[in-house]
């Protein structure tokens, strides 16, 4: 694994990487691109749980082992001012996105534009999904316009706007545009608008952007992952994992919160815990569900990827309501990538997916939407066997 030490001279038009760079068929030089906890320097007045989407050295570490595993080259590659220069100086084949962004409106996208301007392919959603994904209000607008499930809601700038007559308490008060549940716990719940106006006021002041209200959700949870592309059985290792409408149902996650350490809701406090420690949600994976009804949670997740663009890879959250029908809550379009932590590490652990295997599965969708995977039947060795699926597939070298 390199260290790179990224310069700090502007690049002139001549050394800009070029439009299409020529691409190794094997062993790519692979830059895993992220945030890392404690290395950003945070704004003052910064609320406690800030950065708390960041990723662990040892989290980027296993990526690499991973991606490593399968012959590549890899760099970590920090998601900062410099990224630029670092890109020039390893000029990666590909990059393996999970950075968060630094500040602003849909900071999910900073990376995935810069790559795109600069030609490089990457994993996971595109520019416009990552910026939508984040923003939680504009997600459930398109949700609501595509005649998915989602609970009555409204967004609030000052906490002075009139409530909208479809909304009845108890109601549920978070920040328009954080994940990792960050400024939600238990106080997030209000029952009459004196509460609903404090918490409204705290959220926009202490997060400097709108609060999302929405009609609290009294039901059961989950968390449900699906993978996929159209076309991605074509290609891959595992062609088995894929419906015929190019996706890979995980099963689905129950998150029950009622004990925890933010009870009944899953806020940034309890999904900061490691497993064993007080405190921490009971998971139940596969949750207790008819194969029907798991279905309908997957279809819906998918229905909710398509629906704001996200490629290849993404994780919903859903709620029941008291006559246990779902509602879509929010999209992960990045979800989290930590060892036996992460959500979908744990989905996909519980259905017998290593995390090598998944880590590559997301490498290689990636790099089939940019025809990198064109070249694996020419240029196969011993340690890359010829994959029958691979052999009359060749993709174009454009973006999806």
């Amino acid at each position: 694994m390199e260290t790179i030490k990224p310069e700090t001279q502007e690049m002139t038009e001549e050394e800009k990487p070029p439009s299409s760079n020529p691409r190794p068929a094997r062993r790519w030089r692979v830059a895993v691109i992220a945030n890392v906890k404690g290395d950003i320097s945070l704004t003052e007045g910064a609320p406690a749980d800030a950065g708390a989407e960041f990723d662990k050295p040892e989290t980027i570490l296993s990526i690499q082992k991973a991606i490593e595993s399968d012959g590549h080259q890899t760099v970590f590659l920090p998601a900062d001012s410099r990224l630029p220069f670092a890109l020039r100086e390893y000029n990666p084949d590909i990059c393996f996105n999970i950075a968060e962004g630094l500040g602003g409106d849909g900071r999910e996208a900073q990376v995935p534009a810069l790559l795109e301007m600069m030609r490089i392919p990457y994993t996971a959603s595109r520019v416009v999904a990552n910026a939508v994904s984040l923003d939680k209000t504009l997600t459930k607008r398109l949700w609501r316009e595509a005649g998915l499930p989602t609970a009555p809601f409204q967004e609030f700038v000052t906490g002075d706007e009139a409530l909208n007559s479809d909304m009845h308490f108890p109601l549920f008060v978070k920040p328009a545009r954080e994940g990792t549940g960050m400024g939600m716990d238990a106080g997030s719940i209000v029952r009459d608008e004196e509460a609903l106006r404090r918490r409204v006021r705290q959220t926009a002041q202490l997060y400097r952007q709108p609060a999302l209200v929405e009609t609290y959700l009294p039901g059961r949870e989950f968390t449900v992952a699906v993978m996929g592309s159209s076309d991605a059985a074509s290609w891959s290792r595992n062609p088995q994992w894929y419906q015929s409408d190019g996706f890979h149902r995980f099963p689905v996650l129950e998150v029950v919160s009622q004990e925890s350490v933010t009870p009944g809701v899953y806020g940034h406090a309890a999904k900061k815990l490691n497993f064993g420690e007080a405190g921490i949600p009971d998971f139940a994976c596969p949750a207790r569900l008819s194969a029907k009804f798991a279905a309908q949670l997957s279809d819906l997740a998918i229905r909710g990827h398509l629906a704001i663009g996200a490629l290849d890879i993404s994780r919903v959250d859903m709620r029941l309501d008291r006559e246990d029908r779902p509602f879509l809550i929010e999209i992960n379009a990045l979800p989290g990538l930590t060892p036996d932590f992460s959500d979908l590490c744990v989905i996909a652990k519980a259905q017998g997916i290593s995390y090598r295997d998944l880590i590559l599965e997301i490498l290689y969708l990636g790099a089939a939407r940019f025809g990198l995977m064109a070249f694996l039947p020419e240029m196969m060795s011993e340690r890359w066997p010829v994959m029958p699926s691979l052999t009359p597939h060749i993709h174009k070298p454009l973006l999806r």
